[in-house]
């Protein structure tokens, strides 16, 4: 699972006031609105970015899927639907009617993972290992009432990731970007080629902020 990310770090030097840009694709660049200043502790229930829709838009939502016949408050909604497997997905209440027409993409800059070792839980910084700094999560939108809001799907981790937790977030190639939001269903190998690298942090809390979370542990000893 995934409980903990980073903003992507999109183009531009003035987040908090002009327009920047992210491209999930070469040659589409999506305008992003001012996001304010980039966060590396970003927690279910913010409000995170997304690209979503035809053609491309980018959007906020709330990170933690609530479906659109939820009946109650939002404070009544206590399913932990901020990730979701994207093996049963499509069959799973919450998720099935966005299965197909929700798609979205999540840019973000890295995450988070801790590594249980002798009982002792460390953080871990995972990014990419690829010249594309940004990862695409794959992702579902849902809008409930006036509000939208979104799920992050996760899969079996992969060769990179597998040491350090048994799931990882689906981390998109460019090919699989596109499949991904024309509402493929081939979906079973997403992320397995993801290039990612990790190393221990040093421990956090929830509300802690800033670059220095991403700082190796051992830069910090």
């Amino acid at each position: 699972m995934c409980g903990r990310f980073i903003d992507p770090a999109v183009r531009g030097t003035d987040q908090e006031h002009s327009e920047t840009l992210v491209d999930p694709f070469p040659n589409n660049p999506v305008i992003v609105p001012p996001q304010g200043p980039r966060r590396y502790n970003v927690a279910p229930t913010q409000d995170i970015l997304i690209i979503a829709k035809s053609p491309l838009v980018a959007l906020r939502a709330r990170w933690w899927l609530v479906p659109s016949w939820h009946d109650g408050a939002l404070k009544d909604w206590k399913a932990t639907t901020f990730n979701a497997r994207i093996e049963e997905a499509a069959q799973k209440p919450s998720f099935r009617a966005v299965w197909r027409h929700g798609r979205c993409l999540i840019p973000a800059g890295g995450y988070y993972e801790w590594k249980t070792t002798e009982g002792r839980k460390t953080p871990h910084a995972v990014l990419s290992h690829s010249n594309e700094p940004t990862l695409w999560f794959a992702g579902l939108a849902s809008r409930w009432r006036d509000m939208l809001t979104c799920t992050m799907m996760t899969r079996v981790a992969n060769a990179d990731t597998k040491d350090l937790h048994h799931r990882m977030p689906v981390v998109l190639d460019q090919d699989e970007r596109a499949a991904w939001l024309a509402g493929s269903d081939a979906v079973a190998g997403f992320g397995e080629t993801a290039r990612l690298r990790h190393y221990a942090v040093a421990r956090f809390d929830s509300r802690q902020e800033g670059a220095d979370l991403i700082a190796p542990a051992s830069m910090q000893q």
